[in-house]
């Protein structure tokens, strides 16, 4: 019994993510909404009976792809939770040039995926919300560790740092555009840091 089933499972893990693949690349490339299922199917390649096996709907697609993200460390958040790190360099880190061999800049793609997803209450929006919060969840975590005052605060001002950054290098085309924000952060870090005993 369990031979016959597992079989089909593994060709079943091995389409799964030849969809998801093919959803990252032409989201990446040409955006959320442009992207139809069909043209996912396509270049899996998988029937479009396959797809729809794996993914009821278009939403549940980009929420998979999202997780995929996040769950790979492909997002600005993933290297909040390296503890090889320091806590201060991992908040910096939100400001880090890019890989040379990185795709082209496209921005938060939880940013995107909620702006292509309006509805506030749409699963796509509530999902990308999450893991907004998440992420400043995080950046207080690290802040309390550092001992700076205020945390709560800092980190929604860092996070802010950073999401803009990754908006503003996505609009100008710009990697690197994340040294501003990183210039800024320091700033920020260093006038809540603790006082040093004299």
């Amino acid at each position: 019994m369990s031979t016959v089933t597992t079989a089909p499972r593994r060709q079943g893990r091995g389409g799964r993510e030849r969809i998801l693949a093919a959803a990252a690349h032409l989201f990446a490339t040409q955006g959320i909404n442009a992207t139809g299922m069909e043209q996912v199917a396509e270049q899996a390649p998988v029937s479009k009976r396959t797809l729809y096996a794996h993914f009821r709907t278009k939403s549940d697609l980009v929420i998979a792809h999202l997780q995929d993200l996040a769950s790979t460390g492909l997002t600005l958040e993933s290297v909040l939770t390296r503890e090889d790190i320091p806590a201060r360099e991992r908040i910096l880190a939100l400001f880090a040039l890019p890989a040379a061999d990185a795709a082209p800049v496209r921005g938060c793609p939880f940013i995107d995926a909620a702006a292509e997803f309006p509805d506030p209450d749409s699963a796509v929006h509530t999902y990308a919300r999450e893991q907004k919060l998440l992420m400043v969840r995080l950046v207080t975590a690290l802040v309390t560790e550092l001992g700076c005052r205020e945390p709560a605060a800092l980190a929604e001002q860092l996070v802010t740092l950073a999401d803009g950054a990754a908006s503003r290098a996505m609009v100008l085309g710009d990697p690197d555009y994340g040294r501003h924000a990183r210039a800024a952060a320091q700033i920020l870090l260093d006038s809540a840091a603790p006082a040093t005993a004299g």
